[in-house]
């Protein structure tokens, strides 16, 4: 691991932080159910969001992408998406079975992915699963503005995108969790294979210094050696 791998103060990581921030402000402006709190609350989480491309986009580009980044980015998404679909809940304004599915399967694919982590592999985001995160993000503020402003009903559109965020979101975490198996048995027949071939390295060594032990053979394999040095160089590991 790099020293800038593990170094913390990047303007990413600030960034990432700057939406943690949001988290509760979103949360706040959201407790009152009125035009003006649900704009503010709108407002927040745009901020939010346009955050979230903006320290993704100079992680990449400066190559700035570290392991403080890596932990915390996911998470701010995950903390302020779940925090704002709670509190639609609790307006009413989202149906509850589709918070719970959301949340459920959050959860899940968190899950998945950190024992995959620790397997030390890497599943990486489907093409689904970046839908599922547009489509979530245009839904939730929509629903926070919720009234119809310049003849826009921003609740009808906010739930027609929350249902197919909902299509979305089943669906990518069927490819998640078979791409989550398929790449856990590719590691354990990878992990077998290795363990195999140390296997008949080590019962090679112990024939080698068996016959080695007959002056015989001993004479023979030297004989051999001799005759080709770079098999007798690649036997001996060097």
């Amino acid at each position: 691991m790099t020293e800038k791998e593990l170094d913390y103060n990047t303007l990413a990581n600030k960034l990432t932080a700057v939406r943690i921030a949001f988290v509760p402000l979103v949360v706040i402006a959201m407790f009152e159910d009125s035009p003006r709190a649900g704009l503010v609350a709108a407002i927040f989480f745009g901020i939010a969001g346009i955050t979230d491309y903006f320290d993704g986009y100079y992680a990449r580009s400066r190559k700035a992408i570290t392991v403080v980044g890596k932990l915390l980015d996911p998470l701010a998404d995950k903390f302020l998406v779940v925090s704002s679909l709670i509190m639609l809940m609790h307006l009413g304004r989202i149906h509850p079975a589709v918070v719970i599915i959301l949340v459920c399967r959050e959860i899940a694919i968190t899950g998945l992915r950190a024992i995959a982590s620790a397997e030390g592999i890497v599943i990486a985001a489907s093409r689904l699963a970046k839908w599922k995160t547009v489509t979530q993000m245009a839904a939730i503020p929509m629903l926070m503005l919720h009234w119809t402003y310049l003849g826009i009903n921003f609740q009808l559109l906010g739930t027609i995108l929350t249902w197919a965020s909902l299509l979305i979101s089943v669906w990518s975490a069927k490819d998640y969790i078979v791409d989550f198996f398929r790449a856990l048995h590719a590691h354990a027949r990878e992990r077998r294979g290795e363990k195999r071939a140390k296997k008949i390295a080590k019962r090679a060594a112990r024939i080698k210094r068996l016959m080695l032990r007959d002056p015989a053979m001993a004479d023979a394999i030297r004989e051999a050696a001799a005759e080709n040095p770079a098999e007798a160089k690649k036997d001996s590991g060097g």
